[in-house]
């Protein structure tokens, strides 16, 4: 077995269910789902397999489901979050990011103050209006079935994933090839941590996170972590009470 490297964590249990994956996110209060060089957090690839050079074996294929049957049981956020890769959120700090990324509005208002192109707004517009849906049913109630359509319908989805305005929400056999991800708005699928999102300040959401971060890796620099969550270095220094 390999140690733990990098800013992999050593996990005494084994990690073969849902449930213990839930446990281990929790933990974590976020992680990727496959080691990554440029983002120094946990994977869960690691934590299931316990070595970082990743393969398409029976662990990629547990977590692989899991990304999406989790966000679907309400049981940890999965989204393309960390520098647009496939992240997962623990509920505890999930008001917490939410809060970051600021107050909930609605799409229109959105868009109108720049924070989403046109496309976002239309896949965040399908998907109020007909619930979860799986990918190709949504780039068609978004009019983006074309493969130039494709192209925008990913580069909207990154968009919306990394404020925290869409999550992956299970899978749906569309074709006779892989299975589609399917996806809803985080309003509606964790309407408990965006209210309670509503009562945090993004500072203290900020010294939150920081904590949690600094506790796993208490080593790591200040820089590093405005760069890992997008922050500013002040913002980075005062979160972590420096």
């Amino acid at each position: 077995m390999n140690r733990p490297s990098g800013h992999e964590l050593s996990w005494p249990r084994l990690i073969r269910t849902p449930s213990e994956a839930t446990r281990f996110i929790d933990h974590a209060g976020f992680c990727v789902l496959f080691p990554l060089k440029n983002v120094p957090l946990a994977s869960l690839y690691y934590a299931v397999a316990k070595r970082r050079d990743v393969r398409w074996d029976k662990y990629a294929q547990l977590i692989w489901k899991w990304k999406d049957d989790l966000p679907k049981k309400r049981r940890a956020l999965y989204a393309k979050y960390f520098k647009s890769r496939g992240s997962f959120l623990s509920l505890q700090l999930l008001p917490y990011f939410l809060a970051i990324e600021g107050p909930a509005v609605g799409a229109e208002a959105c868009y109108k103050m720049g924070r989403i192109s046109h496309d976002a707004l239309e896949l965040w517009q399908a998907l109020e209006k007909h619930g979860a849906l799986p990918t190709l049913e949504l780039r068609q109630a978004s009019k983006l079935e074309t493969p130039a359509g494709n192209k925008r319908f990913k580069k909207a989805m990154l968009e919306l994933q990394g404020l925290l305005l869409v999550t992956h929400s299970g899978a749906a056999q569309e074709t006779e090839a892989w299975a589609s991800n399917c996806f809803d708005l985080v309003a509606r699928a964790f309407p408990r941590e965006v209210r309670q999102a509503q009562k945090i300040s993004p500072e203290n959401a900020r010294k939150a996170i920081a904590a949690r971060y600094r506790a796993l890796y208490p080593s790591t620099p200040t820089v590093q972590i405005a760069r890992l969550f997008g922050w500013t270095k002040a913002q980075a220094l005062s979160a972590l009470g420096l």
